[in-house]
């Protein structure tokens, strides 16, 4: 299960460690978090040297079995290393049913890191903590800023409408104190995915769009 984190990069978690063992811990640290490790994912969490600091350190691993090296992740340049557990995941031809909520600033979330946020999002979103980004089947659907008051769409297939307002009604009965203003900078109530979230179970009120359970689709 994707874990949540805050944004400081493993440069600064590990910056006491001795220089010796640095790249080592770090190399662990980040196999751990990320899986499969690529020259953005070390550029992304602050190392100092990037992947070319941790290369001497990965390559004993792979020599030992530890890890693999190869090509996992397509677009994400050709030095790539895994722990195999990961690479057996990636293979694996198991699908995830439904949307996935991640914490924008989890490693297994790749956007705003590893790949640039889809367009509708740029300027928009980011790896705040306490931000989340919604996805099914690797397509991003919705960014939630922080505090749930403001969602940007991610796509633009208004088939998947149904499977966001999902996920943000999953979050809405997590978090009683959200009250979703605004979707594409249009009040909430009067956006397409405002409509499915009416459906839902949300209610209208004056900061917004709350969950109010299921009983609310009646009154």
């Amino acid at each position: 299960m994707p874990c949540h984190v805050d944004q400081a990069g493993l440069g600064d978690v590990v910056g006491a460690q001795a220089p010796a063992g640095k790249a080592a811990v770090w190399a662990d640290l980040l196999l751990e978090r990320q899986g499969v490790l690529t020259r953005a994912g070390a550029l992304a969490e602050n190392i100092p040297g990037g992947l070319n600091s941790l290369y001497p350190v990965l390559d004993r691993m792979e020599e030992t079995g530890r890890i693999r090296r190869g090509y996992f992740v397509e677009g994400l340049g050709g030095l790539q290393f895994a722990l195999p557990g990961a690479v057996d995941r990636l293979r694996s031809t198991e699908q995830v049913e439904g949307p996935v909520i991640l914490a924008a600033a989890d490693p297994a979330n790749p956007y705003g890191a590893l790949i640039p946020w889809p367009e509708p999002a740029e300027g928009r979103a980011n790896r705040a903590a306490g931000a989340y980004v919604i996805l099914r089947d690797g397509i991003p659907l919705v960014f939630l800023e922080r505090g749930g008051r403001r969602a940007v769409l991610l796509t633009r297939e208004a088939d998947l409408y149904p499977a966001a307002a999902d996920a943000l009604t999953e979050l809405g009965e997590r978090n009683p104190r959200m009250a979703l203003e605004a979707v594409d900078g249009r009040p909430a109530e009067d956006h397409p995915l405002g409509a499915l979230l009416l459906e839902n179970g949300f209610a209208p009120g004056l900061r917004g769009l709350s969950y109010r359970g299921r009983t609310a689709m009646t009154r």
